[in-house]
């Protein structure tokens, strides 16, 4: 989220007019397991009343397995509890989650199957592959690289991930989630994969990227980033 998501508005900024600041409040985490996970969403509230204390147009809550392993649906109901804690600190900011957004940018793009890389354990990526069933977009194919350390999630080498990615069956996905995760690097890949497979190839970061700015009510755009902030999706609708 620190590194991509900046990568993503810098490269904005290079064929549009708006310039952004960056702020982060972190929520602990040493290991990607369930028990972390809880205790980590449980703080969620703290960093949404940092952060808009800074007067943030927007917020991104960058763990998408924190979400998606509390419960099915849970984004809305989290983007709804942050959004009242900026509301009730006199500074009301939209919130996106990168699950939310993963989910909206796949409905987005009209993506029904896909294909995933998940840098979790197996029984925590099939709680993100049974969470996007029950918003309607179906895995064909899914790999778990089963890093349970944050940090080392965080120095994954996005080359790897060409390899990996081509073992998995794509014959039937609308899209490739090259990372379902936000720590795990994968920017510097994106067009690459897309290239060689010939389809829409997006991130949790590319999908995060999207969604705030359309929170912001800004075109969803940025080179070098894949087909959704290609421009083709740049006035797609509202997160709501």
């Amino acid at each position: 989220m620190e590194t991509e998501i900046p990568a993503l508005f810098r490269a904005r900024e290079q064929v549009a007019p708006e310039r952004f600041t960056f702020h982060s409040s972190r929520m602990r985490m040493r290991e990607v397991r369930a028990e972390e996970l809880a205790v980590m969403d449980a703080d969620s509230t703290r960093c949404a009343a940092e952060l808009s204390d800074a007067r943030v147009d927007v917020l991104g809550y960058a763990c998408l397995v924190a979400i998606m392993s509390t419960g099915r649906g849970y984004h809305r109901a989290s983007e709804e509890k942050l959004t009242a804690v900026t509301r009730e600190n006199g500074a009301e900011a939209p919130v996106v989650t990168s699950a939310g957004a993963l989910v909206g940018a796949l409905h987005t793009m009209g993506a029904r199957t896909i294909t995933l890389v998940a840098p979790y354990l197996k029984p925590l990526t099939r709680t993100v592959v049974d969470y996007l069933a029950a918003e309607g977009i179906e895995t064909a194919d899914f790999t778990a690289l089963e890093i349970p350390d944050n940090l080392r999630v965080a120095a994954h080498d996005p080359d790897e991930l060409l390899p990996i990615v081509r073992r998995l069956d794509h014959s039937q996905a609308d899209a490739v989630v090259l990372s379902a995760c936000v720590q795990l690097p994968s920017l510097t890949s994106v067009e690459r994969v897309e290239q060689e497979l010939g389809k829409p190839v997006l991130s949790a970061s590319v999908a995060t990227a999207h969604q705030l700015m359309r929170a912001l009510d800004l075109p969803a755009l940025a080179p070098g980033a894949g087909t959704l902030l290609s421009g083709a999706y740049a006035e797609s609708p509202l997160p709501s």
